[in-house]
């Protein structure tokens, strides 16, 4: 079987980050905010303090996947404590939300979902679009309970980065010319992404151009002098609201000054000699672990899975979707863009944190607030708009998600930190890796190259050409297949990131996203 368009001849491989004497490293989608939760490690700080650090970096370096308009959920190995804790900050719809405001066309979506459109698609961008943004909260809340550095210390890397603005490379260039008719829709939104109308080029030849993310230096130095709380309850929650307002959302200061991240127990379940554990409620924690215990029943071999593994991978995925979409009510997202990042940090104590952090949609909300230069989320649209469904609409309600970060205990250690980005397509992602770990016995490097399949939900299985003929053949025979190209863009399948402790020798190592331009694992020197 061959695709009808094959895009992609070349070979490409991450490299694998290694610290043999067992210092920190942290693995992201992007390196450069990895290199400013490093410098918190150098500076002594623990894997909270640089996963802090990181996820604030991203803001200013990755912007229209997460920032401090966005929502996540991190999870926390404390290697003394020998257990693993939960931090929510995840979406909550605002307390003036009016289902009533958000009524069905009678149409269907064709470009972006398959559920009934929404009248504007006021539910996909814009203000009315937002939900509470807890990413600032939920990141402090760990500090405090988790980390030794204070805020101050930590925003500083991003405040750094902030001033010296993006560098305008080709993905840039992509990412913000793939959104552009979105990008033009809010003046604010346009005056920051698309300078004289057009997305951001460098010419050939010529240095780097450098994109100012107007006002968000400013906001960065505000909550470094003031305080993280200051997000909600001080001078810019004050922004934010006017802000909102102005553009006729309904996010008002009681949202802002009652938002409160939750450090909650993980879900966690025995799979071959290991301890996983996952967030649970409304991420897409549950539905992994539906799958792993149906796995146990599984006898794999080692090395390189085979056809076997992957028809029951499928079989597996595909009865967790059937009972999450049923009993859950999640939206079908699977061919929405997503813009969710993911990254993990270890240190040198062997402290883990996994991290996934979201706009939901690339550019979120694609509105840009403009005096405090902050790019919201589009959480709304985690809703589901049909008034039957047990995910739809209602003030002050969490909906589904698909975040998945998971952490792997081994004897008295922590083994690996693992998540993704991609949407739908990530718990089968974070499944398939932590079945090549831990039912294969594959190096993390090794795992991170083996091609993958996706079963999210619908009737047909995403297949990498790159899968042998044999289990191509043997996914075909069971399931309608579609041969998809793991390409720079679109990004087809989900993109992962981890670290890992290796349990024979004590060495640290991480890697990123293979495809990913940016991505990659950077380990104290």
């Amino acid at each position: 079987m061959q695709p009808d368009h094959l895009v992609q001849n070349w070979i490409v491989r991450k490299p694998l980050a290694r610290s043999p004497s067992g210092r920190g490293i942290v693995a992201t989608q992007n390196k450069i905010a990895g290199a400013a939760g490093v410098k918190i490690l150098n500076a002594g700080g623990n894997a909270v303090d640089a996963a802090v650090a990181t996820g604030l970096a991203l803001a200013t370096v990755e912007p229209w996947n997460s920032g401090l308009g966005g929502v996540g959920f991190m999870l926390v190995y404390l290697a003394k404590q020998k257990k693993v804790h939960v931090v929510d900050f995840g979406p909550v719809a605002p307390h003036r939300l009016n289902p009533a405001d958000y009524p069905l066309t009678g149409g269907f979506t064709t470009d972006l979902f398959t559920w009934p459109t929404v009248k504007d698609d006021r539910n996909v961008h814009g203000p009315n679009s937002i939900a509470v943004p807890g990413h600032v909260d939920g990141l402090a809340a760990a500090l405090e309970k988790f980390g030794t550095k204070p805020f101050a210390d930590v925003i500083e890397p991003a405040i750094e980065l902030a001033e010296r603005g993006m560098a305008v490379d080709w993905y840039l260039t992509l990412k913000v010319a793939t959104m552009a008719k979105e990008l033009a829709r809010y003046p604010s939104t346009r005056d920051v992404w698309l300078p004289g109308g057009y997305p951001p080029v460098t010419t050939a030849g010529a240095p780097l151009r450098r994109l100012k993310l107007t006002g968000l230096a400013g906001t960065l130095r505000k909550l470094q002098r003031n305080g993280p709380r200051d997000y909600y309850e001080g001078e810019v929650a004050a922004s934010i609201v006017k802000d909102i307002a102005a553009l006729g959302g309904i996010i008002d200061a009681h949202d802002l000054r009652n938002f409160h991240a939750r450090i909650v127990a993980p879900l966690e379940l025995d799979y071959r000699g290991a301890r996983i554990a996952v967030a649970g409620g409304l991420t897409a924690g549950p539905s992994i672990a539906r799958v792993l215990t149906a796995l146990k029943e599984q006898n794999f071999s080692a090395g390189s899975p085979g056809s076997a593994a992957f028809v029951a991978y499928a079989d597996a995925l595909r009865d967790a979707y059937a009972e999450r979409l049923a009993t859950m009510g999640e939206s079908d997202d699977s061919k929405n863009p997503g813009c969710t990042t993911h990254f993990n940090v270890i240190d040198r104590d062997g402290n883990m944190v996994a991290l996934t952090q979201t706009l939901l949609s690339v550019f979120g909300s694609r509105v840009v607030l403009p005096d405090s230069g902050i790019l919201m989320n589009n959480g709304i649209m985690w809703f589901d708009p049909r008034p039957e469904s047990p995910n739809y609409f209602a003030p002050g309600k969490r909906p589904l998600t698909n975040m998945c970060p998971l952490i792997a205990r081994r004897g008295d250690h922590g083994w690996f930190a693992l998540g993704a980005s991609g949407g739908r397509t990530i718990m089968p992602a974070v499944m398939q890796i932590t079945s090549f770990l831990a039912d294969h016995g594959m190096t993390l490097e090794d795992a991170f190259h083996q091609p993958r399949i996706d079963a999210s939900g619908g009737e047909t299985v995403g297949v990498d050409p790159r899968h042998p003929d044999e289990v191509q053949k043997a996914l075909a025979e069971k399931f309608s297949v579609n041969l998809t190209e793991l390409v720079v863009y679109p990004t087809n399948f989900a993109c992962p990131s981890a670290v890992l402790r290796d349990p024979a020798t004590g060495e640290h190592q991480g890697i990123a996203d293979v495809m990913s331009p940016w991505s990659g694992a950077v380990a104290q020197s």
